[in-house]
């Protein structure tokens, strides 16, 4: 069954975290939900990326991963995301051993780059280029470190999805109002009412 990478789905703001949030739920084993646990959604994802991130990468083509161990690196980089920004989420900042996986697993994947291929942001008049979708994302991840921009980092209360706060007082409370603020509201509007309602994320 195929998924809809549609624009909530790429409620983190950034890459890096669009990525740690193909897996929902995170915080609650017994209802966590893998995308990529189909590797047909891996190059989905990919394609939904390039378009909904050109903001942040300009026009550029992710490159997926074809083999079963590239997905798996994918997986890996993946997972050192979450583990180093969700503790920061928390005001706990970068612990030095989740910050050495994400770091060594990110110089094994630039280290595999041709020496031509840029890692620039993207400048208004740079033509269409291509990366893999696994070096991007640890790029993405590499420019939140930023003391201003770390602190933007969030959690969402409804579906734990980790999301970048733009907002001018750092005000926003969930990944998506839309979607998780109102299913939020719907939650609070039942349990009033004395009934109880299971609100999932579709």
């Amino acid at each position: 069954m195929t998924f809809d990478w549609n624009a909530h789905r790429f409620s983190g703001g950034v890459l890096a975290l669009d990525l740690a949030n193909t897996v929902i739920f995170r915080e609650a084993p017994d209802r966590s939900q893998d995308r990529f646990a189909d590797p047909a959604e891996v190059p989905r994802f990919a394609i939904a990326a390039a378009n909904f991130r050109q903001g942040e990468w300009g026009d550029i083509q992710f490159l997926s991963p074809l083999s079963q161990g590239d997905i798996a690196v994918l997986i890996d980089v993946r997972e050192a995301i979450n583990r180093l920004f969700r503790t920061a989420a928390y005001g706990e900042g970068l612990k030095p051993e989740s910050l050495s996986a994400f770091l060594r697993l990110g110089s094994e994947i630039v280290c595999s780059i041709p020496e031509e291929q840029s890692l620039m942001l993207p400048q208004s008049s740079e033509k269409a280029r291509q990366l893999s979708l696994a070096a991007a994302a640890f790029l993405s991840g590499m420019r939140l470190f930023e003391p201003a921009r770390l602190e933007r980092i969030k959690i969402c209360p409804n579906c734990h999805w980790l999301y970048f706060d733009e907002s001018r007082n750092r005000s926003r409370r969930w990944c998506d109002m839309r979607v998780c603020g109102n299913r939020a509201k719907a939650r609070r509007h039942y349990s009033r009412n004395g009934r109880l309602a299971e609100i999932s994320h579709v």
